[in-house]
């Protein structure tokens, strides 16, 4: 667990704080997605985790520890940390990029070997193929592949990801985001994901928060932060397609029914709501068969509807 308490900070020169009097707490296993515009304090917030910033007033604690009782290189050891543009070491090789924390913590050569190799697995490199490659002989997304299986290396309980997508084109970047988001739940992680892309927080959060002006303006789930805005701002900040980006963080699996649906456009359970709109929409069917966990399931377009309907308009 982390839980940040009343923590604020100020650089110097500054005309107001960077983050302002932040409460939060992210339970063990979650992704919380902190969003919002440009300067409103998201990266510093995360920054102050790890004490690559330091707080002027308030506590970070991780596990219970108050952080800043805990030595900056030892903490930093028992975190993983993901940036935009990866940040590999160009003269080493894929493994040695990987195997850089377990080498700091003295780890056996045959250990960090095979846990190397575990990690590109994980991340779906071949390690035959790429443990040897150097980071300029990969492409955007294989570097981010990369950064992600080097700062799972040692198996930190929280991962830090600072805008880790940005660099990767559209198309790459929707496919790493759906898979590095499942292979973090799988793997039960507690992490913070800064980003500028709503659907990026949308597909990977938990929950999500968003900030303005270095507070927190609200934290909810993501079907709650869309359904519900809790001002104009937020409102604002979600835009006025609000319900398509509803159906794509929700599952068809939420809200398929046990009724078979011979004949029909058939569907992944997993699935999004805003895919199986589109299948509806391109076939002119009215409902879709599932294949869900205990036998055939069909999901209708009425259900669709309603949900989408909700109208999400800020509060007066």
């Amino acid at each position: 667990m982390i839980r940040l308490e009343g923590v604020s900070k100020r650089f110097p020169g500054a005309a107001r704080p960077a983050v302002e009097a932040v409460d939060l707490v992210i339970a063990e296993g979650e992704t919380c997605a902190l969003i919002g515009p440009s300067g409103c304090g998201k990266s510093t917030t995360l920054r102050m985790v790890n004490r690559l910033v330091e707080p002027d007033t308030g506590t970070v604690r991780l596990a219970g520890e108050d952080v800043a009782g805990v030595d900056p290189i030892r903490l930093r050891r028992r975190i993983g940390y993901v940036l935009q543009g990866v940040g590999l070491f160009p003269h080493r090789t894929v493994a040695r990029n990987i195997a850089t924390v377990p080498e700091l913590l003295g780890w056996p050569k045959a250990r960090i070997a095979a846990r190397v190799d575990a990690m590109l697995d994980l991340v779906g490199l071949d390690p035959a193929e790429y443990r040897g490659r150097r980071p300029d002989a990969l492409s955007g997304g294989q570097r981010q592949r990369v950064g992600v299986a080097r700062a799972l290396a040692a198996d930190p309980p929280v991962l830090l990801m600072d805008e880790p997508f940005g660099a990767v084109d559209p198309v790459a970047r929707g496919r790493l985001q759906v898979e590095i988001g499942a292979i973090l739940k799988r793997l039960r992680k507690t992490v913070i994901l800064v980003t500028h892309d709503l659907d990026e927080a949308v597909r990977m959060g938990d929950r999500i928060v968003l900030m303005r002006a270095g507070r927190i303006v609200q934290a909810d789930t993501p079907d709650g932060l869309l359904a519900r805005p809790a001002d104009a701002f937020v409102a604002e900040f979600t835009g006025p397609d609000r319900a398509l980006r509803r159906l794509a963080g929700l599952t068809v699996g939420a809200l398929a029914v046990p009724e078979p649906a011979q004949g029909a456009p058939e569907i992944a359970w997993d699935a999004s709501l805003r895919d199986a709109l589109a299948l509806l929409l391109a076939t002119g069917s009215e409902r879709l068969a599932v294949a869900g966990p205990a036998g055939p399931m069909s999901l209708s377009l009425a259900a669709i509807r309603q949900v989408s309907a909700t109208d999400g308009t800020a509060p007066a």
